[in-house]
């Protein structure tokens, strides 16, 4: 039965990527059936063992994908596969979340998670990598680019900036609370997500369910994550890292999301020489999955340009 809901799960998220696929310049499907599925494979760096999934061609340009606090690599099966055209892509449990280790100390700062982003660009022989990170992981690849200027050759960062204020610290808090005691099924799972997010496609918040649980002992359904994460879930400012960004950059904002305040996308704007912030209206704090055409439309048309 769980062989089966996997399936299922993969065979939804296709039926939302696929009719994407068309979209693009004559040749594109060539590159689509030249790209193998995710491989699961495991890296051991900083003493945990973390998951990721490997898709495409080994030999192109690397482009790795960072997700946000709570989440999984698996949330990127709707956007990896075009991603996969041109990039080997490379979407990473970090620790703590997913089918990764979790940290004994409970170690979950930003600077931790980046630790162990540039331990795997390493041991992985990668020279330069493109970068997508959204929320969280959104922070881990600014700061990453900042601190690694010669290795980035491009930044996407979906709906986030370099400020964490407490406000949103206690939330979370909050959410792993209310969250502790699970869910009898899946279905009460998805259905709790669906009436959370109305503008994000139920297929997506399936995946992100059913690849992002476990089951207790006692069968009810929790989260594959360390309730430790609020640990380093906490108030952060990183401008003395995301200011040595050179790479070219792109902030996709989701228009009705309060993450990004104004203020702060403006000073990005000033503080970055190679940087483009593009709002997408009445979108939250997940762009690419509440309006996937309309992400990846922005999000090839910078990694195209010249």
């Amino acid at each position: 039965m769980m062989k089966l809901r996997r399936l299922l799960c993969l065979a939804a998220v296709s039926a939302i990527a696929v009719p994407l696929l068309v979209t693009h310049p004559a040749g594109a499907e060539n590159s689509m059936t030249s790209s193998t599925p995710d491989a699961d494979r495991f890296i051991t760096v900083n003493g945990l063992r973390l998951h990721y999934l490997d898709r495409g061609d080994p030999s192109k340009p690397a482009m790795i994908l960072i997700h946000g606090i709570a989440r999984h690599a698996h949330t990127f099966d709707h956007i990896a596969p075009v991603f996969a055209r041109d990039y080997r892509v490379i979407a990473l449990d970090m620790r703590g979340h997913g089918d990764s280790a979790w940290s004994p100390e409970g170690a979950y700062l930003v600077e931790d998670h980046v630790k162990d982003l540039t331990a795997v660009i390493r041991e992985l022989g990668l020279p330069r990598v493109t970068l997508h990170g959204n929320s969280t992981g959104g922070r881990v690849v600014q700061v990453y680019a900042g601190l690694n200027p010669d290795r980035v050759e491009r930044l996407i960062v979906e709906d986030v900036g370099p400020e964490r204020p407490q406000s949103i610290a206690d939330s979370f808090a909050r959410r792993v609370a209310q969250e502790a005691n699970g869910w009898a099924s899946e279905d009460e799972l998805v259905k709790q997500l669906v009436a959370q997010n109305s503008r994000t496609p139920e297929p997506l918040l399936r995946t992100y369910a059913h690849f992002g649980t476990t089951h207790r002992p006692d069968g009810r359904l929790v989260w594959k994550r360390d309730p430790s994460l609020v640990k380093g879930f906490v108030e952060t400012e990183l401008w003395q890292y995301v200011s040595k960004i050179t790479a070219p950059t792109i902030y996709v904002l989701g228009g009705a999301s309060p993450i990004v305040p104004a203020a702060t996308a403006q000073r990005l704007r000033q503080t970055l020489p190679n940087c483009e912030v593009v709002t997408m209206p009445g979108l939250g704090h997940y762009p690419s999955e509440e309006d996937t055409a309309g992400f990846l439309a922005i999000a090839n048309r910078f990694l195209r340009r010249g």
